[in-house]
């Protein structure tokens, strides 16, 4: 599976049934080339392996033994102390250091508890992402950064007002289950604000290409991913993604500063030739 024909199918249909892990595996070979999704793959299936047996009793227990199982006897935690690490984001690291971004956790919750015969679905709230259990019109909310947690309506409340510091309203529609595509997309975008933070102009580009095949009706893709190319010194490739900003936005406030980039990349170009 190639992971560009994923995102462009993502992008026309974001509620269409994937595998996360997979995906997730597949951004994170764009880092590391020489990893093999089907090995990280075989171990969370192991892992599920384990668990399945114990999968039993009400939706609660149930929800409560994939807790236990992850989050204390395996060992998966949330990285608090160096949250913003990229490799935090990555599947395959998450699963070698057993620390992770609570969307990357809460996909490999989701990955194992599916594999293993629990519903668990993802949920994007503000500033956090959560995981909940499913079982016709039950629902257990969980906490994969902090734990496995369980979290009620307060609790979910509670949470997104600590890590933002607004006040959040915990409605049905607000705890909906989040469309694979968007979970896709709220990683690349964890992906892209952590190379940024560092200054990481070519690894930030490599993902922000990405987001323009997961999202190419957001022309804010295509105008960072030039001015990314620029900053990493690509000026080449920087030429067509700020055209088409421009193209698509000519009325845009930054368009003044974007046709910058634009005439630096083409003068860059021209001393080429």
């Amino acid at each position: 599976m190639k992971l560009s024909t994923t995102l462009e199918a993502l992008s026309v249909d974001p509620s269409a049934e994937t595998d996360l892990a997979r995906i997730a595996l597949l951004i994170a070979r764009d880092a590391y080339s020489s990893m093999k999704p089907r090995a990280y793959l075989r171990r969370i299936d192991r892992l599920a392996e384990q668990l399945r047996p114990r999968l039993k009793g009400s939706l609660a227990a149930r929800t409560a033994e994939l807790s236990t199982f992850l989050f204390e006897e395996c060992g998966f935690a949330g990285n608090t102390e160096d949250y913003y690490d990229p490799r935090n984001s990555y599947l395959n690291k998450v699963l070698d250091r057993q620390v992770g971004l609570p969307i990357a956790l809460s996909v490999l919750a989701m990955a194992v508890g599916q594999r293993a015969g629990l519903d668990v679905v993802g949920v994007g709230l503000p500033g956090h992402f959560i995981v909940k259990a499913v079982d016709g019109n039950e629902e257990v909310l969980f906490d994969p950064f902090n734990g496995g947690q369980f979290l009620d309506i307060e609790g979910c409340e509670e949470l997104v007002g600590g890590v933002t510091g607004r006040p959040f309203k915990a409605t049905p529609e607000a705890l909906a289950a989040t469309p694979p595509g968007a979970i896709v997309a709220r990683m690349l975008q964890n992906l892209k604000t952590a190379y940024l933070a560092e200054r990481d102009y070519r690894r930030g580009a490599r993902v922000t290409r990405r987001l323009t095949q997961l999202i190419p009706a957001d022309a804010s893709q295509q105008r960072d991913l030039g001015v990314l190319l620029v900053q990493a010194e690509q000026f080449g490739r920087a030429v067509d993604p700020l055209r088409a900003y421009l193209r698509a936005e000519p009325g845009a406030e930054d368009a003044a500063d974007v046709r910058k980039f634009l005439d630096r990349a083409l003068n860059e170009v021209a001393r080429w030739n």
